[in-house]
Order: C-alpha cells, then structure tokens, then sequence
C-alpha cells in the first residue's frame, strides 16, 4: 500500500527517502487538491505553520504504514498513553487482525486536513485529522479517519484516535460507494469521492 500524498513521484521517492538517512529525508507533504479546514474557538486565529503539517503528516504516514506492514508493536507505540491504557495491547492488536483486509494492497489518498486548537473537552494542544480513502486493486475501498495531537511543539505526534471501514465490491458502483452506504462510513469523501484512482 502506498500512501499517496503529492502524486506518483511520491511512491517512487518513498523508496528513496527510507534509504537515506533520517537528517536528508524530506518530510512527506500533502497535494495542494487536499481539502483543509481550520477549527478554532470563536475569536482565535491560527495557521499551521509548515512544521505543524510536516510533523502531523509524518506520523500519520509512520502510523499507516506500520499498520500496512502488520508491524503492530511499532504502530501502537504511536499511540497516546492514554489510547494505549483503554485498549490494551493484545485487544488492540487482536481487533485489527480479525479485519485482515484493512490497509494492505491498497492505495491510501488524504481527502481532507482539519485543523483543530485546543478542542473543548480534549487535553490540550494541536489536533490534525487526516480524512482518506484507500483503493485495493480488487475494486474494494477503505475509508476512515486518523487524528494526531501534540501537546506542546516541543512534543512529538501521537495518534489519540483511529476509525476504518471497509467497503465490499457489492457496495461499490463505478468506483464509488452506493448512497446508502455513504451516510455509514466514518470518513469524509468530500471531492475525494469520484476523483480518478
């Protein structure tokens, strides 16, 4: 599964940049095309500055793809403590394994970034949540949502939540999931729903 954040010359360079060394890898970016809202308290103001994107896009990238690659102890080591502490690791891991067909051979594109500051009732810091969709070659879908926090810029990214769905070829037409399907999925499709694969 490849995660497709800037087009085809990403998949050929990913292989590239995991060769080279952490200092010369170029932090993965997102397509200009990828929605992005900003959520705020009524009032405050707030731009992601390009460390904030790059930081939240590469934990996401390690996430999916420690989870693509079934290595399970690196991927609910991204967890926040307290993610980890209400879903204990053997449950954890024995949920996602029981859903074999989630996250490999597949394609996973960001469909939308949102942005959100100090949300009412959630610890505080900086939350990104990556809407995306992902394509398998067998004409199945994937669709969900990733969100990572950082308390502070000092800190590093966690992931503090995760929702995936699969969408069977019978719920499937032209590449698209059926109407009655779309209001049960937990990802927003926005544009992202008829772009070409």
């Amino acid at each position: 599964m490849a995660i497709d954040l800037r087009g085809p010359l990403l998949l050929a360079g990913a292989a590239l940049v995991a060769a080279m060394p952490a200092a010369l890898a170029a932090p993965p970016t997102l397509a200009p095309e990828v929605e992005r809202e900003i959520i705020t308290a009524v009032g405050a103001s707030f731009q992601p500055s390009r460390s904030d994107e790059e930081g939240a896009i590469d934990r996401f990238a390690q996430y999916t793809l420690a989870l693509e690659k079934r290595d399970y102890d690196a991927a609910y080591a991204m967890l926040r403590l307290s993610l980890q502490a209400s879903s204990p690791r053997l449950e954890w891991e024995m949920n996602l394994r029981k859903r074999s067909t989630l996250w490999p051979d597949g394609r996973i594109r960001v469909l939308r970034l949102s942005w959100y500051v100090d949300p009412a009732g959630q610890p505080t810091g900086l939350y990104a949540a990556f809407d995306f969709r992902g394509d398998r070659a067998d004409g199945t879908m994937d669709c969900g949502y990733v969100v990572v926090h950082r308390s502070t810029p000092a800190d590093g990214w966690t992931v503090v939540r995760t929702d995936t769905s699969e969408v069977p070829p019978d719920l499937i037409e032209d590449g698209v999931p059926k109407v009655d399907v779309l209001r049960q999925l937990p990802c927003y499709l926005g544009k992202g729903i008829a772009t070409a694969l």
